[in-house]
């Protein structure tokens, strides 16, 4: 992780370095102004020494010319930097000048005198949403280079136009591609259907029942946001969620979460054995993805499972490790 510490005192850009060093973090690079951090980071020209990938930046309040909180603005106003956690250093206590840090897109703060346990704690937390962010950020990239592979730009192709979700093979696509992706990492499947739903739409007709589909892939779509997971449709309604890098317990409560939010949006249906209202099983499976093989074992399992599951309308969510 390389840290970007802006301070117009050499004395306090010291202090700052030497503590982030002593507790492991060596790519440590400082700048005197917020136009020398302008250019390490590339801003209003190349970049003027070797300090590409900048994951953070500790930016003091208080500089001649401009100050913090107007630097923090312009490097906020890059795209490339709209993930960027800036943290800024103030001996200010003053709170408008700390909500106008805010405003211009800062991410944390602390003060000075700097506390080391401070400097450390927030930089660690920091880091990790940094982490996330670039972690959601490949995700997305990932998935359009297996849109770009199909050599096909025809939005009907991939979105269902009823729920807004992928179409499954697109879904089960972006599994497979995680063998390359994410060899050996644990991915989760997690395979929903809507409970006795053939009865449903025999009783209530085909327009009603996709409605309800509609309705509860509004759910599936937030749920998945959270997460960074790919959800996707079949076309007899069952519904899959792909979630890379998810372990077995984290899958399992993803699970029990999606099913409570579904229930939790009262769909009346007179033909659920369990309740009043819509609910939908769950079935999670998750396992290590090495090779196409055993993306095809993982969704068969999770497919397979919440079919036998939905015969019954258990309304519950079934976990299942490899």
């Amino acid at each position: 992780m390389r840290i970007l510490i802006v301070d117009d005192d050499e004395y306090g850009r010291e202090i700052v370095e030497a503590m982030l060093v002593s507790a492991g973090y060596e790519s440590v690079v400082t700048a005197a102004s917020a136009n020398e951090a302008f250019g390490c980071l590339g801003i209003d020209g190349p970049l003027t020494r070797d300090t590409s990938g900048i994951d953070l930046v500790l930016l003091d309040v208080i500089m001649p010319d401009i100050d913090g909180i107007e630097a923090c603005a312009r490097i906020r106003s890059e795209p490339r930097y709209s993930g960027l956690p800036i943290i800024m250093v103030t001996s200010l206590a003053d709170a408008d000048n700390l909500a106008n840090a805010f405003v211009a897109g800062a991410t944390d703060y602390i003060s000075k005198p700097v506390n080391r346990v401070e400097l450390l704690a927030r930089v660690r937390s920091a880091l990790r949403l940094k982490a996330e962010f670039d972690r959601r950020e490949a995700r997305e990239l990932e998935l359009l280079q297996v849109m770009a592979k199909t050599r096909d730009d025809r939005p009907s192709k991939w979105i269902d136009d009823a729920t807004g979700l992928f179409r499954g093979a697109l879904a089960e696509a972006y599994l497979i591609a995680q063998a390359d992706l994410c060899p050996a990492s644990d991915t989760a499947v997690i395979a929903l259907t809507i409970d006795r739903l053939d009865a449903y739409r025999s009783m209530q007709g085909d327009r009603v029942a996709d409605g309800i589909i509609a309705q509860v892939a509004v759910a599936i779509r937030a749920s998945a946001a959270t997460v960074g997971a790919v959800a996707g449709k079949y076309e007899d309604g069952m519904m899959v969620l792909i979630a890379p890098e998810m372990n077995a317990r984290s899958a399992s409560e993803f699970g029990e979460s999606l099913r409570a939010s579904i229930s939790g949006l009262r769909i009346r249906n007179r033909e659920s054995v369990v309740a009043d209202h819509i609910t939908v099983s769950i079935s999670v499976v998750t396992g290590k993805i090495r090779r196409g093989k055993d993306c095809v074992h993982l969704l068969t399992r999770a497919v397979t499972a919440v079919r036998q599951q939905a015969k019954v309308g258990s309304n519950r969510v079934t976990p299942e490790m490899e």
